[in-house]
């Protein structure tokens, strides 16, 4: 799997900064000749995932390069309600959602009498309410369609068919009372074969609660539109973060040094940005493993549960397909150890076969025939 195979949507109502969002994200790219997959379609941006493991693995080796991990964010046109009946930009929308491998589902949580909502009031659980209902709508009429004709199809008894019959009969009357595909129990087996169906409410959801320093945020008046949104995040085990995109695009400008100074004035201590892309980098289930050395340093980016060769095959296809074996040794031992030579000395690098699961984190180097 190759950096370029996963994409993050941003999506949200109008209005509710997402563009300021995807713009604070782009202005921290990532050098686009390190990506030679970046598209210079403007809504794409490639952005590095911040990692103090790989930084502090440059220093040790002092590397002529530092390569970080990226992730692509999309930046989808402002949802609509009545999208699945083609409102807006309907159709168009919902292909482009259908095309990402995950939803950054932006928020609204402040007031500013500047800045106009759609509904005329600030309701954080309303608006996802409204994204979430057209999202399982326009699932609701894809899925019950494929049921229709997998019905019909499956009764010669083809096995693939039938599976997939069972499945949507599980995942359709979810959808009619309003229920992501996500929520329904599947066996592992099963969520493979639903994914398939490429239903927007199977992909994974990340709520960016997008506040505004100076103005009025919901969490401050911890009132009940704070409470109604917090119990329903709750309820559905969402992961979510707090970032304050219009300070994010301000402080793209402010150079490295100075950034923490601004924050401290803006009242914003956390830099937003780097928990978003953290974030959106765990929800794909994706974990690094390193390489170092004079010439570069390097984070690689593969799924939770890969292994050995197919970690390899991220470098190259012939440490998948002629392993031999992989040395590895944890990030932090290597820089306990101070450099490979005193790490191999003292015996922390592990010789690993190709059942070896790679861990987040590893550094590893690979032997091929």
């Amino acid at each position: 799997m190759s950096n370029s195979s996963l994409a993050i949507g941003i999506v949200g109502l109008p209005n509710v900064g997402k563009s300021t969002l995807f713009n604070a994200l782009t202005r921290k790219g990532v050098l686009i000749a390190n990506y030679p997959f970046a598209t210079i379609d403007p809504s794409v941006g490639v952005v590095a995932v911040p990692d103090h493991r790989l930084d502090a693995l440059s220093r040790m080796s002092n590397s002529a390069k530092t390569i970080p991990a990226a992730v692509e964010f999309v930046d989808i046109a402002g949802l609509v309600q009545g999208a699945s009946e083609g409102e807006g930009l309907g159709n168009q929308f919902l292909s482009y959602i259908r095309e990402v491998d995950a939803i950054a589902e932006v928020v609204r949580v402040f007031d500013d009498e500047d800045i106009h909502h759609v509904h005329g009031r600030v309701d954080p659980l309303h608006d996802i309410e409204i994204i979430n209902t057209e999202l399982v709508l326009a699932d609701l009429q894809s899925a019950s369609t494929r049921l229709e004709r997998v019905e019909r199809d499956s009764k010669g008894g083809d096995k693939e068919l039938v599976a997939e019959r069972d499945i949507l009969r599980n995942i359709v009357p979810a959808l009619e009372v309003g229920r992501p595909a996500r929520s329904v129990p599947l066996s592992p087996e099963e969520k493979k074969k639903a994914r398939m169906l490429n239903l927007l409410t199977m992909k994974p959801v990340l709520y960016v609660l997008n506040t505004k320093s100076g103005a009025v945020n919901v969490a401050q008046e911890n009132a009940e539109r704070w409470r109604e949104l917090r119990d329903f995040l709750d309820s559905q085990n969402a992961r979510y973060v707090a970032v304050d995109a219009g300070v994010e695009n301000e402080l793209s400008d402010v150079h490295a040094d100075e950034k923490a100074d601004f924050r401290r004035e803006l009242g914003v201590a956390e830099d937003g940005l780097d928990a978003l892309i953290k974030a959106g980098y765990k929800l794909l289930n994706l974990i690094s493993f390193f390489t170092t050395g004079e010439k570069e340093s390097r984070a690689w980016t593969i799924s939770g549960g890969s292994t050995a060769p197919e970690a390899g095959a991220a470098i190259h296809t012939d440490f998948r397909d002629k392993f031999i074996r992989a040395e590895v040794i944890q990030w932090d031992k290597l820089l306990e150890a101070g450099s490979y030579p005193k790490a191999r000395e003292k015996g922390w690098i592990r010789t690993e076969g190709r059942e070896y699961v790679v861990q987040d984190g590893d550094v590893m180097e690979f032997l091929h025939s």
